[in-house]
């Protein structure tokens, strides 16, 4: 008898992994390591701490260690809401009428509303433990500020948000979640910061981006005793903290002896999509299975399928150390589209290497067909989907397309990193018929490549 999927797959709460994977451990050619701009050589515990937290340098630092114990009062934290479900989505497969049986882990039944949180009470709990007065970070979308200032909140630190401009004019609601829990919100580039007011005075009237905010928060950490800076995507301590999505996303599957063909993840810096294919990309890199992997980025922001593999800084001020990445050049600042979480320049180490290794493909899509995709899925779904998160359906739906050409089925997981519901703006420019694509040119690209600075 053909067993019958549940619309929603849940795993016990004893089930919830007890461990973080590091997928470096498994990788035979590593990461290229982190350098200090100014020696080109890598970066010692020493320096990063005095950036990071210690205990979060280590992590970001170690490529050999499979497994992180999860500290309990992390997994006490976590238990609010996960294990998350991983959905069986029948409703969209019907009105495609595709044979593709299609899944989504849904990481946004928490009140930040995405992913974010996984990584966020991890990072305030290390700096909690480690004797600190607060933190400094950026955001885009305002995910990642609503995460930290909710985890701050709760370990009483204070909490320094530096908000990307389009997206602090775009999205006011997040911003005021984030100040309703305490956070210091203001918007970038501002003229709080040296950095900032060096980027206002080179770019009149810019909208800001997630390699600015990053440079004025890293700036406010250093010149305020008892502070660090922590960061929401790109960084590999991340991508360790959020392989509990797929680690929750592979449990549930086998719960059920299913097996995943294709897996598929929007990618802006890496914190989802690298969460999301850890555990996968370890079965691959050990030879146990095999998948089709597809990172989706945006057009207007195409760093793995348009930008070079190359050393380069993770700020646009230039503050930070050298990370080889696939980017666009950390001076490149991408249109105003709605997908805050996504317009960065650069795409983590970890998920550059793997790509250049061909452990996973990528694809860019426009922002008006991933509004069309976004609202096929609310509408049959009933979840509203960031734009982010958009940008996996809006793939996950041309794969089903393509089984239903040939006939042939295939199971399909994506991401669904987080709701829409403050992304309003957004979707009403979608609605009016107002919003725009943009493909940046050639010659804007060739413009930023050549800034790189010269460290291979």
């Amino acid at each position: 008898m053909k067993q019958t999927i549940p619309y929603k797959i849940y795993l016990e709460e004893q089930e919830m992994p007890k461990q973080w994977y590091n997928v470096r451990a498994d990788m035979k050619k590593k990461p290229a390591p982190i350098l200090n701009p100014g020696t080109l050589k890598p970066v010692a515990l020493e320096e990063l701490s005095k950036i990071f937290c210690t205990e979060l340098a280590a992590q970001e630092l170690d490529d050999t260690t499979p497994y992180f114990d999860i500290p309990g009062e992390i997994r006490d934290f976590y238990k609010m809401y996960r294990p998350s479900p991983l959905v069986r989505a029948y409703c969209l497969e019907k009105k495609l009428d595709t044979p593709a049986h299609i899944y989504y882990k849904f990481e946004g039944n928490n009140t930040s509303g995405s992913h974010k949180l996984n990584s966020a009470i991890a990072q305030a709990y290390y700096a909690k433990k480690q004797g600190l007065k607060g933190v400094t970070t950026e955001t885009g979308a305002g995910q990642w500020g609503t995460a930290l200032s909710m985890a701050c909140a709760y370990l009483d630190l204070d909490c320094q948000v530096y908000m990307v401009k389009c997206s602090y004019e775009q999205k006011p609601f997040r911003r005021e979640v984030m100040r309703t829990y305490g956070a210091q919100v203001t918007p970038s580039p501002s003229m709080n910061t040296e950095i900032g007011r060096k980027i206002n005075a080179e770019f009149p009237g810019t909208t800001g981006s997630l390699g600015c905010a990053i440079s004025e928060a890293v700036e406010a950490a250093v010149s305020q005793e008892g502070y660090r800076y922590v960061l929401g995507s790109v960084l590999t301590q991340v991508l360790l903290h959020q392989s509990v999505i797929g680690l929750e996303t592979k449990a549930a599957l086998d719960k059920y002896g299913i097996k995943a063909d294709t897996i598929i993840g929007c990618a802006g810096g890496g914190s989802n999509l690298g969460g999301l294919i850890s555990p996968f990309v370890g079965q691959m890199l050990r030879g146990e299975a095999d998948y089709d992997i597809i990172a989706v980025e945006p057009a207007s922001c195409p760093s793995l399928t348009r930008g070079v593999y190359a050393y380069d800084f993770c700020d646009t001020g230039k503050v930070c150390p050298l990370t080889k990445m696939y980017t666009l050049g950390s001076g490149f600042i991408p249109s105003a589209n709605h997908s805050g979480g996504l317009r960065y320049h650069g795409m983590s180490s970890v998920v550059s290497e793997l790509y250049d290794q061909g452990y996973l493909t990528a694809r860019s899509v426009e922002q008006t067909e991933v509004f069309r995709a976004a609202q096929t899925f609310a509408k049959v779904e009933g979840i509203l989907p960031a734009p982010e998160s958009s940008h996996a359906i809006k793939v996950a739906i041309d794969e089903a397309m393509k089984c239903k050409e040939t006939g042939k089925e295939k199971t399909i997981v994506f991401g669904l990193t987080g709701t829409g519901y403050f992304d309003m703006m957004a979707y009403q420019k979608f609605n009016d018929g107002e919003m725009k694509d943009y493909i940046p040119s050639e010659e804007e690209l060739a413009r930023s490549f050549a800034s790189l600075p010269k460290a291979d």
